[in-house]
């Protein structure tokens, strides 16, 4: 029956586990360990874990399992791993898979940790790279070899907001046997059909729109149950990027409210871009869902029209006029998190993108104007004249 319901209904309902007590909410299991009824039973475990079996919480947890199998479920696949961070969730999908001497082509606009990852710890082990522009498929068909192992990429870039076409990345890979592994943050579970489309493991920072209220740290890598118990479980138990009980409590709560956040964010965004775009206060008003951007039309095909929670503004004066507008704004926090109740605006340069160097960031179009713009849950219109006025402030 479960696997009918819709994407609304999973993300309440999937993967429920009660106790014999028979709660409403998921209980949380505080607990490093497991007691074994006897030394029999022990090794038992150890030689064959059942599926509502545990050992030790590095390796699984009654309250992280209900988190993995309701987000595997909202995603379509098979699978789970919850990790302890985003960022622990895409160098665990990428090093549990890749040895010395494999190849990898990825997307050159990534976030700042997921490129220091690509570009410096992959390498670092013997892994062989190559970037290419995420929207070009003719880079990615020239750059894919028989030997490749996988491709990767942010389906929607940070912060310059591209939109990567998965299903042609995909069947480009897939003639190879490469795998498709995709950072789906910025489109969201709730946007994304990413396995559909052609992914083979897809990767989120659960920090952002799955707690979506600024809690608690989380990722989460989903794909095939193969992949998962084979190759990142035993990589990722034990190497110790586990996802707290806790954390993964709260992240089963924020996914309950999560599609009527991100809609609502979504909507307030695009009704701020349209509202924004043209102003003299701007180089650029980056947001998917503008008719004007390059690949809206692939967020018709992919995102359902949807263009997501965060927009970009190329801010006219440079550094100078961007910190101005950061510090004219008065509903918005400055941070450098996303897709939270609050909206929250940074500068890249010097913040998520400021160890790339210039011509990185001149090539990635990351310019000294642009803000990152997370669209929270506050009123649109109020939104809209905060954003306006510290434009005007910008510009003195």
């Amino acid at each position: 029956m479960s696997e009918n319901w819709n994407k609304r209904t999973q993300a309440v309902h999937g993967g429920i586990r009660r106790s014999q007590y028979n709660e409403v909410s998921e209980a949380i299991f505080l607990t490093q360990g497991f007691v074994y009824e006897n030394a029999e039973q022990a090794e038992a475990r150890f030689l064959e874990c059942g599926p509502d079996e545990f050992i030790y919480a590095r390796y699984g947890n009654p309250t992280v399992s209900m988190f993995e199998q309701r987000i595997a479920a909202l995603e379509g696949a098979e699978d789970a791993f919850a990790t302890a961070s985003g960022m622990a969730a895409v160098n665990g999908a990428l090093t549990s898979m890749l040895k010395a001497g494999d190849h990898i082509v990825s997307a050159k606009a990534l976030f700042g940790s997921c490129l220091y990852i690509v570009e410096n710890i992959l390498t670092r082990f013997g892994v062989d790279v190559t970037f290419v522009d995420g929207t070009d498929l003719e880079q990615w068909k020239a750059a894919i070899r028989p030997d490749t192992k996988a491709v990767f990429f942010e389906s929607m870039s940070n912060p310059t907001l591209e939109v990567i076409d998965i299903a042609s990345v995909a069947e480009l890979a897939h003639a190879v046997g490469a795998l498709v592994v995709v950072d789906n943050v910025f489109s969201t579970p709730v946007f994304s059909r990413a396995i559909e489309q052609g992914a083979d493991v897809v990767v989120y920072s659960a920090t952002k729109h799955i707690d979506g209220q600024g809690r608690a740290l989380g990722g989460v890598i989903i794909s095939t149950r193969d992949f998962i118990r084979g190759t990142v479980e035993p990589y990722l138990k034990h190497t110790g990027g586990a996802l707290s009980p806790f954390n993964a409590w709260v992240m089963l709560k924020g996914l309950e409210t999560m599609a009527l956040r991100v809609n609502a964010q979504a909507d307030s965004a695009q009704k701020i871009a349209e509202a924004l775009e043209g102003h003299p206060a701007l180089e650029r008003t980056l947001y998917p869902g503008l008719k004007t951007h390059a690949q809206n039309a692939l967020v018709q095909s992919q995102l359902g029209g949807k263009g997501g929670t965060v927009l970009s503004l190329d801010i006219k004066g440079g550094k100078d006029a961007a910190f101005a507008f950061l510090n004219a704004m008065t509903i918005p926090v400055i941070s450098n998190n996303l897709g939270d109740a609050k909206s929250i605006a940074t500068h890249p340069a010097t913040t998520t993108h400021q160890r790339l160097s210039e011509a990185q960031k001149v090539e990635l179009g990351i310019s000294s104007g642009l803000i990152r713009f997370s669209v929270g849950l506050e009123d649109a219109d109020d939104l809209l004249a905060d954003i306006q006025q510290a434009l005007e402030v910008s510009q003195k």
